[in-house]
């Protein structure tokens, strides 16, 4: 902690002219952000187990990227359900290329 000494400008009394205070200076405290122990827990699991695991969107396009060409089977065997399918497709993160085949969408040159 930092101090400021500051002289007075005409003795009292009992002082001596070169009577000085310590007067502390105090930084600013930083705004720590209120959260939960179980959220602390949570980040910290997280953290530890190298970072948040990948949605079910982004594996099934790895999946489909890795195969080339990927059945709705494969899809639900990791853990994608057939209705979020039809949601990549309209997306345009996956492109049906037939009764239950996908393959990963080639993105757009600019």
């Amino acid at each position: 902690m930092a101090k400021v000494q500051i002289r007075t400008g005409s003795p009292g009394p009992t002082e001596s002219a070169n009577y000085q205070y310590d007067i502390p200076l105090h930084s600013t405290p930083q705004p720590t952000v209120a959260m939960r122990k179980r959220d602390r827990d949570r980040a910290e699991r997280i953290r530890l187990a190298g970072g948040p695991k990948p949605t079910l969107r982004e594996r099934a396009i790895a999946l489909a990227q890795e195969k080339g060409e990927v059945r709705t089977r494969d899809l639900t065997e990791i853990g994608v359900h057939r209705c979020y399918l039809a949601q990549m497709i309209e997306e345009g993160l996956l492109v049906k290329v037939g009764y239950g085949r996908y393959r990963a969408s080639v993105p757009n040159a600019a």
